[in-house]
């Protein structure tokens, strides 16, 4: 008998081994016009094989892509695409250098701090009072997505100036910031709590209800 382990190994498994015998047989086709030919008609069995393909664009250019990698890339035939080569697929992508840049506060984000190192380089005093009244507001949208319990304005006024290095300050945080339960309300983050009020509010109602039933049960003793 023949077995799996004493044969060649399938290079893509999800096309059985009959295409792969079916590459080698064109493979030593001595006339070039046979080999077309006969890797046209391979291309259409491994289509059939492989129906999932039809859905991703351009699948009949990955069905050639596969005939040349089971062909190791030596089958010579025209393709109607660039015939790839084996070191397109095996060599390694470049290194990418992991930024190395410090975020000063984590829930603010690097984008943030961006924003408000640039602000030092604003002249005009309407757009670095717009800056502050919107950073301000973004900044404490992004502090109640990490803690939608509590925030005070007075901290994020003071984070904001210190960010932009001193060039946004907001003197009347209280009035200036949008409300948190407004702000909540935006994030979709209200529910939660009110949610949970409720929970809290039926778990008190319970414990009185047990409560009264039980000094009942004392007074008819």
């Amino acid at each position: 008998m023949e077995y799996n382990t004493t044969r060649n190994k399938l290079l893509l498994p999800e096309y059985g081994r009959n295409v792969q015998n079916m590459i080698a047989h064109a493979m030593e086709l001595a006339d070039r016009d046979e080999r077309n030919k006969a890797a046209k008609a391979i291309i259409e069995v491994m289509g059939q094989l492989n129906p999932h393909l039809r859905d991703e664009e351009d699948y009949r250019h990955k069905l050639w892509a596969h005939l040349f990698i089971m062909s190791e890339f030596t089958l010579d035939v025209d393709s109607p695409y660039e015939i790839p080569t084996e070191e397109s697929f095996t060599s390694k992508p470049d290194h990418m250098e992991y930024p190395k840049g410090k975020i000063r506060i984590g829930h603010f984000g690097k984008y943030t701090q961006e924003i408000l190192n640039s602000a030092k380089d604003i002249k005009d005093e309407k757009e670095l009072e717009y800056m502050t009244y919107a950073m301000g507001n973004f900044m404490k949208k992004q502090y109640l997505t990490h803690n939608n319990t509590a925030v005070e304005n007075a901290l994020i006024a003071k984070q904001l100036n210190r960010l932009s290095e001193g060039a946004l300050n907001m003197e009347n945080p209280d009035e200036d910031l949008t409300s948190t339960n407004q702000l909540l309300k935006i994030l979709g983050l209200n529910n939660t709590n009110n949610n949970n009020n409720n929970k809290n509010k039926n778990s008190r109602k319970k414990q009185g209800r047990n409560y009264n039933q039980n000094q009942k049960r004392k007074f008819k003793r």
